[in-house]
C-alpha cells in the first residue's frame, strides 16, 4: 500500500488503518472484558464478495454497534469461528468497510470527526434535523457516495434511522437496494443499550451480554419486489416488524421503555 494511496472519497488508507487499529485496541475489551459479546454467523462473512454488500441492522446506539461490526468482521476474515479472541485480526483490517451516519452526529464533536475518517458516508437525514422535524428531499449527493461505497466494498446501514426500537424501516434503503442491487446481509444486534450510553461512548454497566447474530443474505427479487416488498423482508430480517412485539416479554418491553425515557431524546 502506498504511503498516501487514497479511497475514493480522498481518505489516506495509511492513516485510516492505523485509526482502525488504535480504537480498535482501544475498544476490544468493550466487547472482550468488561462485557462479552455473543456472535452467531461468522462464517456468512468469509463467503461474500469484496464489493456491493449492504448489511442491515437495528440500531442501539450511535457508535458501538458499527465498531463491534469492525471487530467481527475482521475477526471473521482472519479465521476466528464466532469470537473476536487476540484484537490481533485488526493489524491488517479490511480497509474497503463503510457505514452510513447522519451527517449531523458525525460534526457533532472531535472524536466523531476522527470516527468518520475511518468510514462514514455522512447523509442528511430528510426527517429530523437539530432535534426538529423536518420535511426535505433527498440529497442526491448522499445517495451517490452510498452507490460509490457500494462499488468499493462494504457498507453498513441502519435502516431504521434511529436507535428506538420498533420504529418503521425507511424506505430509502429499500430504494437503494432496488437500484444497486447489492448482497443484502441482516445484522441483529441487542445488548448495547444496556452497555452503553447512547453515544455508545461511554461504558454505563459491565457484565452485560452482548450478541451479534450475522443472517444469511435477504432473497430480493430485484425485478419484481416493491419498495413496500423490500421494506417489509428488512423488517422481518432485522427482527423490528411489529409482529416481533408480540412474542417480546413483558418486562423486556418495560426495560426497553424505560432505557428510552431516561435518555430523553429523540431522532
Amino acid at each position: 500500500m502506498g504511503l498516501f494511496k487514497r479511497n475514493p472519497f480522498g481518505h489516506i488508507l495509511f492513516l485510516k488503518k492505523w485509526l482502525i487499529r488504535i480504537f480498535g485496541a482501544l475498544t476490544h475489551r468493550r466487547y472482550r472484558g468488561f462485557n462479552e459479546m455473543h456472535i452467531e454467523g461468522s462464517e456468512i462473512i468469509k463467503n461474500l464478495p469484496d464489493t456491493n454488500v449492504l448489511f442491515i441492522s437495528n440500531h442501539q446506539t450511535y457508535f458501538a454497534d458499527v465498531v463491534a461490526m469492525f471487530h467481527v468482521f475482521n475477526a471473521s476474515l482472519k479465521g476466528r469461528e464466532d469470537n473476536i479472541k487476540n484484537v490481533g485480526y485488526l493489524w491488517n483490517p479490511k480497509m474497503n468497510v463503510y457505514y452510513v451516519a447522519a451527517k449531523e452526529t458525525m460534526e457533532s464533536g472531535i472524536l466523531p470527526k476522527i470516527l468518520s475518517y475511518v468510514g462514514a458516508i455522512t447523509v442528511e437525514r430528510t426527517w429530523r434535523a437539530e432535534g426538529k422535524d423536518v420535511k426535505r428531499e433527498v440529497n442526491p449527493s448522499d445517495t451517490e457516495n452510498i452507490k460509490i461505497a457500494l462499488d468499493d466494498g462494504w457498507v453498513i446501514t441502519f435502516p431504521q434511522g434511529t436507535t428506538r426500537s420498533f420504529k418503521p424501516v425507511r424506505k430509502g434503503t429499500a430504494h437503494i437496494i432496488l437500484q444497486h442491487r447489492p448482497i443484502v446481509v441482516p445484522v441483529v444486534i441487542d445488548g448495547f443499550r444496556r452497555s452503553f450510553d447512547r453515544k455508545g461512548l461511554r461504558i454505563k454497566k459491565k457484565g452485560i451480554l452482548q450478541s451479534m447474530v450475522i443472517k444469511e443474505p435477504l432473497k430480493i427479487d430485484y425485478d419484481n419486489d416493491t419498495v413496500d416488498d423490500v421494506v417489509e423482508k428488512m423488517e422481518y430480517a432485522i427482527e423490528q416488524h411489529e409482529s416481533f412485539l408480540k412474542v417480546i416479554p413483558a418486562e423486556v418491553l418495560d426495560e426497553e421503555a424505560k432505557l428510552n425515557n431516561d435518555r430523553k431524546w429523540k431522532y
